[in-house]
């Protein structure tokens, strides 16, 4: 008599069982927490899938080109699923290349062929500078006139914007960094790395009157300490704080862009590269080790350079 009973299904493949394995080793030796290891469980289920259709089910007969593949897929997406961004395609990678070193160390697979293959680079995200039109409405609110700490507020947001000067590198600064006769101001950026950079008219005057009517009154509250910049209880302003400045300041002005501790910062380098300055100029103000760190700001300058173009030039559209 023959059977009518149905035919039990194939077990799974040795990439599926090896692929538990790891999601089993993430849970119990790693404790990663449940969305991240949904995270990985859905980025590896698409690797085992994307494995499928090349005819792949044994962890040890992937090829590097399978990776590479599996890495192109994504940015190109399917019917099922959408192209992803550099970062998400990254973040995807991360979870088949732990697989991988995870396969080789516990002796599922003798090479990684995930090693050589490069998750791509994330896009480079332009800085957001502010029009000049914008910086001056937020420096002209900053603080409650008459009082010292308005003209602490005003001074520190005319030194950062002068100077191009990190929020943390302006709160650091001693008495002694600063030259107002000479017009410069010493600056310790990354690694105590030292520069020294001139200071605008605007912004010596407010340092200047921020010094003379409005420090003393904050440094009677405190113990006397070197920091120009002083809070209420006359010690040094935190880095919280003076971002709290900017962004009150930036609300009182009705700015409504979104700003940042490095907002400032962005708009002195911009501002800069659009009136003519040499990008290793602006590097050395900004205290940026390489100059291709600097770079990313003339990418704003170009399609300010674009815009002005296309409706300065007679032919430039049609």
């Amino acid at each position: 008599m023959v059977s009518t009973s149905p035919t039990p299904s194939a077990g799974p493949s040795s990439l599926q069982r090896a692929v538990r394995t790891y999601l089993d080793h993430l849970v119990v030796e790693r404790g990663l927490a449940d969305n991240t290891l949904k995270s990985y469980r859905r980025d590896l289920r698409r690797y085992v899938g994307y494995l499928a259709t090349e005819d792949v089910d044994d962890v040890a007969g992937i090829s590097e080109a399978a990776v590479a593949g599996f890495l192109m897929a994504l940015r190109e997406g399917d019917q099922e699923h959408p192209p992803l961004s550099s970062g998400s395609a990254a973040r995807t990678v991360v979870a088949v290349r732990g697989f991988h070193k995870f396969a080789v160390r516990e002796g599922l697979a003798l090479a990684d062929p995930a090693a050589a293959v490069r998750p791509p680079a994330p896009a480079k995200r332009l800085p957001k500078a502010l029009p000049l039109a914008d910086i001056e409405r937020i420096l002209d609110a900053a603080g409650a006139p008459g009082t010292a700490p308005a003209l602490r507020d005003r001074a520190l947001l005319e030194l950062l914007y002068a100077t191009g000067a990190r929020i943390s590198e302006a709160v650091g600064l001693d008495l002694d960094d600063l030259d107002l006769d000479e017009g410069t101001v010493l600056l310790r950026g990354k690694g105590g790395k030292e520069r020294i950079v001139p200071v605008g008219s605007y912004a010596r005057e407010a340092v200047q009157a921020y010094l003379v009517r409005g420090r003393p009154a904050l440094s009677s509250a405190g113990r006397g300490a070197p920091a120009v910049f002083l809070n209420v209880r006359g010690g040094r302003l935190s880095r919280q704080s003076a971002w709290s400045v900017l962004v009150k300041s930036a609300d009182r002005a009705g700015v409504t862009a979104d700003v940042s501790p490095h907002t400032l910062r962005h708009s002195f380098a911009t501002h800069l590269l659009d009136g003519g300055a040499d990008v290793r100029v602006v590097q050395e103000l900004l205290g940026h080790a390489s100059v291709t760190t600097t770079q990313v700001y003339t990418l704003v300058t170009v399609d300010n350079l674009r815009e002005v173009y296309a409706t300065a030039h007679p032919r430039a559209l049609g």
